[in-house]
């Protein structure tokens, strides 16, 4: 992922005031994984580096607000049971607003 990509969906975020800063810190923490590994559309995650990357603490808040990204249409999440591979983030962000 590049620099101008990340500006673009800060902006994109930024004018969407359904968003909380609890989603704000799960989308940014997907976009930091996705600039480390070079990617700007799927992003290979775990909950555990989106938790600790968006300083959130709980499994219910982590839940709730990831689940809404999900419901908003910014994010699709393919969960992978395989101990050995990743779940997958594919940025989506339908919404113009």
């Amino acid at each position: 992922m590049e620099l101008q990509s990340l500006l673009k969906y800060l902006k994109l975020f930024e004018r969407d005031t359904s968003l909380n800063v609890w989603h704000f810190a799960l989308l940014s923490a997907i976009l930091y994984l996705g600039y480390m590994q070079g990617q700007s559309k799927n992003i290979k995650v775990s909950r555990s580096k989106i938790m600790a990357l968006s300083h959130v603490k709980t499994l219910p808040t982590y839940h709730k607000y990831f689940k809404e990204l999900q419901v908003m249409g910014y994010i699709r999440y393919t969960p992978c049971y395989h101990p050995g591979y990743r779940s997958e983030v594919e940025l989506l962000f339908i919404k113009q607003r």
